[in-house]
């Protein structure tokens, strides 16, 4: 027999249940125990370590599970110069929207770097490695993605020093920081280390793209300045209401995974 509503349930089986805004609340990776009313979460990262809770909401008022952005805990002030300028040049300021730098970029990938994608936590880094290898393949480095930054950048600022271009590349006009990171993209832009320029060009790309567009909560996107640039309301828990209106903006604000200023639970 399937229950179809709540009174058919006793008394003690109702206060077993874990109910879908708990579940919700929780994440996509929590896990009801039913039999015991314990509700065991983790923290998003795999293989992590796990929390049993017991009959109450690990939730709290204003606070959420992620990271506090802030500069300084991976990049060095020489090596976020270069960070800051590069990504600007990748997605600079205009009428359309702000730049990377603006949106908070920088931040995103300094956070990133100093944690668990930094320190490559799911991928697979032994070897064999391949220098060509094929786009379907992912990520063939043996060096975890905080590395790789890390070798990348200093092989490329030496360059800049030993072309005799200036002392570092955020020192570069606007028009010469263009052509060196169209020579990344190209691969024409050889470095001395092993890591090829087109390889980090390819990968730096890629996450600052990730930061620009990624929920405010990473650092990245600050304000939602992304996402309401492009039209994009946001992680609304409901929008059923627009799901027939084709082509028509979404009247609502634009909000994040942490809310907006004014929000209390409910």
């Amino acid at each position: 027999m399937t229950l179809t509503s709540g009174e058919l349930m006793p008394p003690d089986r109702k206060r077993r249940v874990v109910s879908r805004r708990t579940v919700l609340a929780l994440g996509a990776s929590a896990v009801g125990t039913v039999a015991t009313g314990a509700v065991v979460a983790r923290d998003g990262m795999l293989a992590a370590p796990v929390q049993a809770i017991t009959n109450e909401l690990p939730w709290r008022e204003g606070q959420t599970d992620a990271p506090s952005p802030s500069e300084g805990k991976f990049f060095t002030a020489a090596e976020a110069g270069f960070i800051t300028a590069a990504v600007d040049r990748l997605i600079p300021q205009d009428e359309t929207g702000p730049s990377a730098s603006e949106a908070g970029v920088p931040s995103f990938l300094d956070d990133q770097l100093a944690g668990p994608y930094g320190r490559g936590d799911h991928y697979y880094l032994a070897g064999p490695w391949s220098s060509d290898a094929t786009e379907s393949q992912g990520y063939q480095s043996r060096y975890t993605p905080a590395e790789f930054y890390r070798h990348a950048i200093a092989e490329i600022e030496a360059y800049v020093v030993n072309a005799n271009l200036g002392q570092s590349f955020k020192d570069l006009s606007a028009n010469e920081q263009d052509k060196l990171l169209k020579q990344m993209e190209s691969g024409d832009l050889k470095l001395d280390g092993p890591i090829t320029s087109k390889a980090f060009f390819t990968q730096f790309l890629q996450n600052v793209r990730e930061g620009y567009f990624s929920d405010p909560i990473y650092g990245g996107n600050k304000n939602g300045s992304a996402w309401k640039m492009i039209g994009f309301p946001g992680a609304h828990y409901d929008y059923s209401p627009w799901v027939t209106q084709y082509n028509q903006p979404v009247p609502v604000k634009t909000v994040g995974l942490r809310g907006r200023a004014g929000w209390t639970r409910s």
